[in-house]
C-alpha cells in the first residue's frame, strides 16, 4: 500500500467516523453533511459528480446515506477506500444503538433524548437547506430540468411513490433526449443497466424458530430489497419479525425504529437493536452485517457503471432525471422535518442562527450539532 493511499484510507476513517457520530436527521441530512465536507471543504469531488452518485443510489435498494458513503470511499481510494468509508459510518451508530439496546434491556425504558434533539433537528434544517442549494443549482442547469425538478416536487407531494418519482423523471429526460440525439439506438442501452435487480441477494428463511443463522438472513434479504425510508424498514420489520415469525412484540418493535431515528448515523441500526433484543451482541452483529452487506455488494457493481452512463447521451439524461428528482425528494423531506423540527420561538431561533452561521461564515456541522445539542438540554420548556 503506497503512503498516498494510506493517508486517504486515514483521511475516510476519520471524516466518516465523525460524520457517523454527528448524523442525526436521516438519510437527507446524511446526504448534506457529506456534500459539505467532500465537495465544499476538501474539494474530493465535484458537486456534478457528487450529484450523479446520489442518482446511483436511488436506483439501488439499501440506506442511501451509507451507500454514498461507500461510493465516496470507492471513488478516494478504490476498494479498500469503499469498505473504510462505509464502515466507519456505520460503526459509530452500531456502538449507539448498541449501548441504547443494553440500557433498554437492563432497565426497560430507552434514554431519554427528547432535550438533545430539540436543540440538534433545528440545526439539521439548516444544514439540508444548505445543501440543496448547491446541489439544486447544479442538478437544475437546463430549464427542462428545473420543470422536471418541479414536476417531481408535486408528483412526491402528492404522494406518488418515490421510485415512481424517480424514475418517471428519468425517463421523461430520457426520452427528450432520445428525440434530440441522432445516436438514441446506441445511448439508450445504457438506461437499463444502472437499476441493478435485488432478486438474486434475497434469501427468504421460512417460519422457524430463532436462530442467529435465520435472524441473518432475515436482515440480509431487507437488506437487498428494500427501497424507501425508514417507515418502509418498520413495514418489512413488522412483516418478518412480528407478524409471520412472532419473534417481537410490536412495543419492541416501535422501541427499536424509536431509537434508529433518535440516534445518529443510518436509520437502518434499527437492525442492531433488533439483534440485540433477540441475540445478544452476536445477534447485534449479525443483523447489522446483514442489513448493511448488500449495500456494499450494490455500490461495487453499479458505481463503474456511472460514467459509462454519463458518456451516453441518452442515459446520461436518465441520470440527470434522476438526480434533479432525487433533489426534489430532499426537498420534500426537509420540509416536512421542518414541520416537526421548529415548533417554537427558540427552535425558530437556533435554526435561523445555525442558517446564518452555515451561509455566512461557512461555520462547520461537526461543532454546531453537538453546541445545539447541549443548548436543547438547557432550554426552557
Amino acid at each position: 500500500m503506497s503512503p498516498s493511499t494510506g493517508g486517504r484510507l486515514a483521511e475516510l476513517a476519520r471524516l466518516f467516523l465523525k460524520l457517523g457520530t454527528i448524523g442525526f436527521g436521516g438519510p437527507a441530512a446524511h446526504i448534506a453533511l457529506m456534500e459539505d465536507e467532500v465537495v465544499r471543504r476538501r474539494g474530493w469531488l465535484t458537486r456534478e459528480r457528487f450529484l450523479d452518485l446520489l442518482g446511483a443510489t436511488n436506483l439501488i435498494p439499501g440506506p442511501n446515506s451509507t451507500e454514498m458513503a461507500i461510493h465516496v470511499g470507492h471513488q478516494r481510494a478504490g476498494w479498500r477506500g469503499l469498505v473504510v468509508a462505509g464502515v466507519s459510518f456505520i460503526l459509530p451508530a452500531f456502538l449507539i444503538v448498541l449501548a441504547c439496546a443494553w440500557a433498554y434491556g437492563r432497565y426497560g425504558t430507552l434514554p431519554v433524548a427528547e432535550g438533545l434533539l430539540r436543540g440538534v433537528k433545528p440545526v439539521i434544517i439548516a444544514i439540508v437547506l444548505q445543501a440543496l442549494a448547491g446541489l439544486g443549482r447544479a442538478a437544475t442547469r437546463t430549464r427542462l430540468l428545473a420543470a422536471l425538478g418541479l414536476l417531481a416536487l408535486a408528483a412526491a407531494a402528492a404522494g406518488i411513490h418515490e421510485l415512481a418519482v424517480i424514475f418517471g423523471a428519468g425517463g421523461l429526460a430520457a426520452v427528450v433526449a432520445w428525440a434530440r440525439s441522432a445516436e438514441a439506438s446506441r445511448g439508450a442501452h445504457g438506461i437499463a443497466v444502472l437499476p441493478l435487480g435485488a432478486a438474486a441477494l434475497a434469501s427468504t428463511a421460512g417460519a422457524a424458530p430463532f436462530s442467529l443463522s435465520s435472524l441473518f438472513l432475515v436482515f440480509l434479504k431487507i437488506g437487498s430489497v428494500l427501497f424507501g425510508s425508514g417507515y418502509v424498514l418498520l413495514a418489512f420489520l413488522r412483516s418478518d419479525l412480528v407478524v409471520r415469525r412472532g419473534w417481537l412484540s410490536e412495543g419492541q418493535l416501535l422501541d427499536a425504529v424509536a431509537v434508529g431515528q433518535v440516534t445518529p448515523g443510518p436509520v437502518f441500526t434499527t437492525a442492531t437493536f433488533v439483534g440485540y433484543v433477540l441475540g445478544g451482541v452476536p445477534g447485534a452483529v449479525l443483523a447489522t452485517v446483514g442489513i448493511f452487506l448488500p449495500a456494499f455488494v450494490f455500490v461495487a457493481l453499479s458505481g463503474p457503471l456511472v460514467p459509462r452512463i454519463r458518456r451516453s447521451p441518452v442515459a446520461g439524461a436518465f441520470l440527470d432525471g434522476v438526480n434533479v428528482a432525487s433533489i426534489a425528494l430532499m426537498a420534500l423531506v426537509t420540509a416536512q422535518l421542518a414541520r416537526a423540527a421548529i415548533v417554537d420561538g427558540w427552535t425558530a431561533a437556533i435554526a435561523v442562527v445555525a442558517a446564518l452561521l452555515l451561509l455566512r461564515f461557512r461555520a462547520s456541522p461537526a461543532w454546531l450539532v453537538p453546541a445545539a445539542g447541549l443548548l436543547g438540554l438547557v432550554l426552557p420548556r
